[in-house]
């Protein structure tokens, strides 16, 4: 007598859920975690010119907005799972041309994170979108936060520890963590997300949503405030190091702020709290003016190294409450029909901030200190809080 078999069930793949996307954020946050502070002093190390660093992040911005905007026209003809595995390939590029030690691949290895953030980036927004519901889309940010706040923490000052101990262990350790960013992705069976309607015309040009996006104030008002909240880790993370290294505090405490700021990433869940008690309209201005008051304290102290440090790390408090409550009045107002197109725009807030930054820091530096720079970042703070005061004061609320 033959034993009866047991059923085989034929199910589809299970609905990704919002750990599923923290865990890759956090495994992407492993990455560039331990580069974070690498990567300028890298930079730094071989031209010995703040002025130049900024040369070279003002060209590689430059080019990754570029390559971002279309994106989204490529994601016409490959699908979106090579699209994020391409992403997890170029940080192991990016990986082993910073291996070489030469100045001008290390500055092709900047490039290549670059666009390998822009690509992931624009791919997991769209999942989020896919799969998230709007009223847990503040659920998901604070997961991913959470999630990803001991690679933060941890990673910049012991990528900075591990140099010193031979210069290509980061790098190495870095691309260990490219490898199961890709392996976890494909594990999760995320496919090319959810199609909302059968294509029935040719791809449209990559430049054409910009209409769409431009005609809806609430979604440039919130591009316009990730687009500045980035501003300011570009100021942070790059500057603050410079200015420990020329001011004589240090390279390690450059690298220790970078991580404090990231450790901040614990309250996260904290913070959400607040910003559902007083609003997100409430929270945006007054993280906003936060960093503000920082960046301009900073500047005036100057000539006490420590209180400039230490008032930069205060304004690292406002900056990840931004990332908090930052994005959800852009995430909040995006149309389903729109979501691979408006994700590329949302992502580009990376691309246009490290447009930006350098830029101003470029012109800043031809007649003042490293210093002064943190007095632009303020100055862009109160450009933002003037632009939330445009905002709902009921947005993100639950509707009855």
């Amino acid at each position: 007598m033959i034993a009866p078999r047991s059923p085989v069930y034929i199910t589809h793949a299970p609905t990704p859920k919002v750990h599923h996307f923290a865990l890759l954020a956090a495994l992407e946050a492993g990455v560039r975690g331990l580069l974070l502070s690498v990567m300028p002093l890298a930079i730094y190390n071989a031209f010995g010119d703040a002025a130049i660093v900024s040369r070279i992040y003002f060209f590689v911005g430059l080019a990754a907005l570029i390559f971002g905007a279309t994106v989204p026209f490529v994601s016409r003809f490959v699908p979106r799972r090579w699209l994020y595995t391409s992403a997890g390939a170029l940080y192991l590029i990016g990986v082993g041309l910073a291996l070489t030690n030469v100045p001008i691949l290390v500055a092709g290895a900047i490039m290549a994170n670059a666009l390998a953030a822009t690509i992931s980036s624009i791919s997991l927004s769209a999942y989020v979108l896919d799969y998230i519901q709007r009223t847990d889309l503040g659920k998901n940010e604070t997961a991913r936060l959470v999630y990803s706040a001991l690679p933060w923490s941890v990673g910049p000052f012991l990528g900075v520890w591990m140099m010193d101990r031979w210069w290509g262990l980061p790098f190495v350790v870095a691309s260990l963590f490219a490898v199961l960013m890709i392996l976890t992705f494909w594990r999760l069976r995320l496919g090319n997300g959810k199609q909302i309607t059968k294509a029935r015309g040719p791809a449209p040009n990559p430049y054409a949503f910009l209409g769409r996006f431009f005609a809806q104030p609430r979604l440039v008002a919130g591009w316009t405030f990730a687009t500045i909240r980035s501003c300011g880790w570009w100021v942070y993370i790059v500057y603050l190091p410079i200015f420990c290294v020329e001011s004589g505090i240090g390279k390690y405490w450059g690298a220790a702020a970078v991580s404090l700021a990231n450790a901040i990433l614990f309250v996260a869940p904290v913070m959400l709290k607040v910003v559902n008690r007083i609003g997100v309209k409430t929270s945006v201005r007054s993280a906003f003016a936060g960093a503000a008051i920082c960046g301009a304290v900073a500047w005036g102290a100057a000539d006490w190294p420590w209180v400039t440090y230490w008032t930069m790390v205060g304004m690292s408090f406002f900056l990840v409450a931004l990332d908090v409550s930052g994005s959800l009045p852009f995430l909040m107002a995006v149309k389903p029909s729109e979501r691979t197109e408006m994700a590329a725009v949302f992502a580009s807030y990376r691309d246009a901030s490290g447009i930006l930054t350098p830029a101003v820091a470029w012109a800043v530096l031809a007649f003042a200190p490293v210093s002064a720079v943190f007095l632009a970042g303020g100055v862009g703070m109160v450009i933002a809080w003037v632009i939330a005061g445009t905002l709902h004061p009921r947005l993100g609320e639950r509707k009855a």
